[in-house]
């Protein structure tokens, strides 16, 4: 297995300053491959204020000529490293542990890669997340020893899609749909003219998933 990295602390993006974000549930961006803590920053303002939400960069470059950051190796259309998935996942976490202080929960935000990630942190701790929100990503196909223990505690997930995306291998997609329903609370939607990205009405959809889950946890 690929020996994890650790995530740099210096490049993480925070919506508040760290004397302002107490017992305020966190919420961690993960971005897709070949991109930067910055993009999905740019989600903030769409996002509900209740969140301290950090974006964080991925621990691995991208082969060339690709720019950014990535999460693992992809060679070709099909394969991908599943020793990877698991280091960059591990380091997502002892991030977090690190970080989190006395947030009253934490969640999970990622696009395509970054939503492989997110799926992948509840297979490894069923219990260390409150909820995952997947755009435009998929559970990866390798078995996990959480898996068992993820179909019991169910946490609640988001996936929205784009029709229209061809970048996801439709394997992954039609696997993702099987997956999902047996092993978390499964919300969701897929976008008849979206392609491989993040609509206006998509993020309407995750604010109100998000605000749900904020709800549950102030009830």
């Amino acid at each position: 297995m690929a020996a994890a990295s650790p995530l740099d602390p210096d490049v993480v993006l925070w919506s508040v300053p760290a004397e302002e974000r107490g017992d305020r549930p966190l919420l961690v961006l993960l971005h897709g491959y070949g991109s930067h803590e910055g993009d999905l920053f740019g989600l903030v303002p769409h996002l509900p204020s209740a969140f301290v939400v950090a974006a964080v960069r991925a621990p691995l470059a991208p082969r060339f000529p690709m720019p950014g950051y990535s999460w693992f190796t992809i060679d070709g259309v099909e394969s991908r490293d599943h020793g990877e998935v698991i280091a960059s996942t591990e380091a997502v976490w002892d991030w977090v542990d690190e970080v989190r202080g006395d947030a009253a929960s934490v969640g999970l935000l990622g696009f395509s890669q970054g939503g492989v990630i997110a799926l992948q942190m509840l297979r490894m701790r069923p219990r260390g997340a409150a909820f995952a929100v997947n755009l435009a990503g998929y559970a990866f196909p390798e078995p996990h020893p959480g898996d068992a223990e993820l179909a019991e505690v169910r946490p609640p997930v988001f996936w929205g899609r784009g029709a229209r995306d061809e970048v996801i291998p439709p394997r992954f997609v039609d696997h993702t749909a099987q997956w999902l329903p047996g092993h978390v609370e499964l919300s969701g939607r897929v976008y008849p003219n979206l392609a491989h990205s993040v609509s206006e009405e998509e993020l309407g959809d995750v604010r109100v998933f998000l605000e749900k889950q904020l709800a549950k946890r102030a009830g």
